[in-house]
């Protein structure tokens, strides 16, 4: 259960790219907080300046301003890494169909640069994100690894990507691989503003403010979001799994279902306000159910998450709540 109790060796180096986005700070925050260095590589075009800040004046900490798009920053950030976590890419569906040549330019070879960087460099493990957009259009649940339907998105398509990759430079250069195939993810800076915003973050900031949301499509669509705790715990204990388990994907959920519309009720409840949601079109590019079987992660990486989505979305509301006021 959880990730607070794992030992690395003494001195571990840990390099985090997307350093400044979401689950990357968080990834930051942990592994300082365990006492080991963490090295930080975002080129800023997505993430925070707010979110390295908080860090700066922590000695185990370094900060590279750079993009994964440029093999030589790779390279550099790479030295004297024990293990590497890349987070580092462009978000969201929608966005994806209307800039395919920058996702494949950032999602594809960005990732292909670090991985790249990190053999040259004799890293011990790679741990990268990768997406359930990965399933497409694959009508059953729950979703396991290597049941997969068309893909509908080029985001889809840079993750689907990364997975080969990692597949290869596992089998071909010893270079152990996990990626990690986040369900919706969601907790503490999680960025609520802009066009391509995750829906909860997105939700509660409007209800704070007393403005309506709107839902796209029915809101019948199911999701299983992941708390970021159980995100953390994932990729740390990838860091620490057998090489038999390297060169594979695999899904990092909480194996829970959730209707977008039951979460926008709760929201309301939780905040005490009586406000009905608007309706909107379906999302290009979207799939309308998502729901994981976790049993692989649990078995090759020891994975176990504890936080619940009702435990997650209480701490997320609270979190919100102090830091949008």
């Amino acid at each position: 259960m959880g990730y607070k109790h794992l030992k690395f060796p003494e001195n571990s180096v840990f390099l985090v790219t997307g350093a400044a986005g979401f689950i990357g700070s968080n990834l930051c925050e942990a592994i300082l907080n365990m006492g080991y260095k963490v090295k930080a590589l975002d080129d800023l075009s997505t993430g925070k300046q707010k979110n390295v800040d908080m860090f700066i004046d922590n000695p185990n900490y370094t900060f590279i301003k750079g993009d994964i798009k440029d093999l030589d920053t790779c390279m550099k950030a790479c030295e004297g890494v024990d293990y590497v976590l890349n987070q580092a890419a462009w978000g969201s569906v929608p966005r994806s169909i209307e800039m395919p040549l920058f996702y494949c330019k950032n999602n594809i070879e960005g990732t292909l640069n670090m991985m790249e960087a990190a053999r040259q460099n004799g890293v011990k493990k790679f741990v990268y994100a990768s997406s359930s957009s990965v399933y497409g259009d694959e009508p059953n649940l729950p979703k396991y690894e290597g049941r997969e339907g068309n893909l509908l998105s080029p985001y889809a398509l840079t993750k689907r990507c990364d997975e080969e990759w990692g597949k290869l430079y596992t089998k071909l250069y010893g270079l152990d691989t996990y990626g990690m195939r986040y369900f919706n993810v969601f907790g503490r800076r999680q960025d609520p503003d802009g066009a391509y915003a995750a829906v909860i973050p997105k939700f509660i900031k409007m209800l704070l403010k007393g403005e309506t949301p709107t839902i796209n499509g029915d809101g019948k669509q199911s999701r299983d979001f992941t708390y970021i705790e159980n995100v953390i715990e994932a990729n740390l204990k990838a860091c620490l799994a057998s090489h038999e388990a390297a060169g594979k994907a695999y899904n990092i959920a909480f194996g829970g279902r959730e209707y977008l519309i039951d979460i926008y009720y709760g929201l309301t409840d939780a905040l005490g306000l009586k406000l009905e949601p608007n309706f909107g079109p379906d999302r290009a590019g979207d799939i309308k159910h998502s729901n994981a079987d976790i049993s692989k992660a649990k078995e090759l990486l020891g994975y176990d998450p504890e936080w619940s989505f009702e435990k997650g979305i209480k701490e997320a509301i609270e979190w919100y709540k102090e830091n949008l006021s």
